[in-house]
């Protein structure tokens, strides 16, 4: 078969099994899959037609150390050849878990020394709204269950990280959300302080909160934000988890987007960079404080685990994952390429009338879209024809378009150089261009 019979064969394929995630299904059975990718390399992936694309939100905010790296195969592969996997119930273990929880400790800030493991972002927050309210109940406060996040963020699609997620829409999908979760403004301390005065601190277990809300539109905290967040959690003996699926492992110019502010949480969560999504892996870390409370109060067996909980070969392929972006100083790099990425906004911004807002820190930004006449959005969408005219041109990005958001989001690997943040930002300001004209 030639490359078009196969690609057919394959939409069609797809069409008839392959139910895709967050997708639009009838778009899937009208018009097939947009790209079928199948080869990566650095910040570029290619499809079956060899169109070469370069890949502007690696992939889901994840594969910071770019694609096709071959050591992460070959981690993989020499840990399948002596184990590939053994479960981590009943006390048991295996040496690239217990190494990755030792490097994590060493990593993350503060005294964040204890780590769970799971095999998502979804199940890091499920697992820790689990253990704050276990956390409560075995030291005498069962009625401490309610967990507070904020409107625009985004925590996962499990059950329970569905009923944090702040973005109405995702809420929506289902008819039943989980019990005990509260909402607060964004960037309002205030609105928090109110909120725990009307619940009351005895029966709130944590306040949740990404550094930096990636799917709710890339929006990054005012300066205090997070300090005073963390005093208003001490004040009234709530735990604060932080939210570091998307912020984690350099993307903000930081190994950990908490580091910008100064403030050690009582748990953070992991997952997507810590395996540059090469395999699926997350994590839960904990204080010294809560790991030690939770062995001197807890009684019998801690009744919460997950099959692949410490998975040995995605341990060792997030430790060789983590050895990369040391070594090659990606977290520098995040930084610098950052800067350049809104350097390059600020000028597509004078030059385009209908580009608003824009905002980066480190290699994760966005882009508003405005209507320049009423300074105002568009009463219809104008983010995703962007985005369409982009992919025409070799770029991929993604778009909010929720909760009164019409905004552009970039996320590229951490790999990425200065020549490549030109190429991105010319297609950007080509796709940018095409759709004000055709306005």
């Amino acid at each position: 078969m030639v490359k078009t019979e196969i690609k057919e064969t394959l939409i069609d394929l797809d069409k008839k099994h392959f139910i895709h995630p967050t997708s639009s299904l009838k778009q899937q059975q009208e018009t097939g899959a947009p790209f079928i990718f199948t080869e990566g390399k650095g910040v570029y992936l290619t499809d079956i037609s060899g169109k070469k694309v370069l890949e502007g939100m690696a992939s889901l905010w994840n594969v910071n150390v770019g694609y096709g790296r071959k050591e992460l195969a070959e981690a993989a592969r020499e840990q399948m050849e002596k184990l590939a996997f053994t479960n981590s119930f009943s006390s048991m273990g295996n040496e690239p878990a217990i190494r990755l929880a030792a490097k994590l400790a060493e990593l993350t800030p503060g005294d964040l020394n204890a780590v769970f493991f799971t095999s998502s972002g979804s199940e890091s927050n499920d697992t820790a709204y689990k253990l704050a309210r276990y956390y409560w109940k075995i030291q005498g406060s069962p009625e401490k269950t309610k967990i507070i996040s904020r409107k625009k963020g985004y925590h996962g699609v499990n059950i329970g990280a569905t009923s944090a997620t702040g973005i109405t829409p995702f809420q929506e999908m289902t008819s039943s959300l989980a019990p005990d979760f509260l909402h607060v403004d964004t960037f309002s301390t205030e609105s928090l302080r109110k909120c725990i005065e009307i619940e009351g601190p005895d029966k709130i277990a944590a306040f949740i909160a990404e550094p930096v809300q990636g799917a709710g539109g890339v929006n990054i905290a005012p300066d205090g934000y997070f300090q005073e967040i963390r005093k208003i959690c001490d004040e009234n003996n709530i735990l604060f988890i932080a939210d570091e699926v998307i912020t984690g492992f350099g993307r903000t110019g930081k190994m950990f987007a908490c580091e910008h502010y100064g403030i050690v949480p009582d748990i953070m969560l992991l997952a997507k960079g810590i395996t540059s999504g090469y395999i699926p892996l997350g994590a839960v870390v904990v204080t010294d404080r809560i790991h030690k409370d939770l062995i001197k109060y807890s009684e019998g067996v801690l009744l919460h685990g997950y099959t692949y909980s410490g998975h040995a070969t995605a341990c060792a392929v997030a430790l060789k994952n983590i050895e990369i972006i040391e070594k090659e100083s990606l977290i520098e790099n995040s930084r610098l390429m950052g800067k350049e990425l809104l350097d390059g906004f600020y000028k597509i911004q004078k030059e385009i009338d209908i580009v608003g807002e824009v905002r980066t820190l480190g290699l994760i930004g966005a882009v508003e879209i405005i209507n320049p006449v009423t300074n105002t959005r568009f009463p219809a969408h104008i983010a995703p024809k962007v985005s369409a005219e982009a992919a025409k041109r070799g770029l991929i990005i993604r778009t909010v378009v929720f909760e009164g958001m019409d905004t552009l989001v970039f996320s590229p690997p951490l790999v990425i150089n200065q020549k490549e943040i030109e190429e991105l930002l010319s297609i950007l300001r080509e796709a940018l261009l095409a759709v004000q004209n055709s306005l």
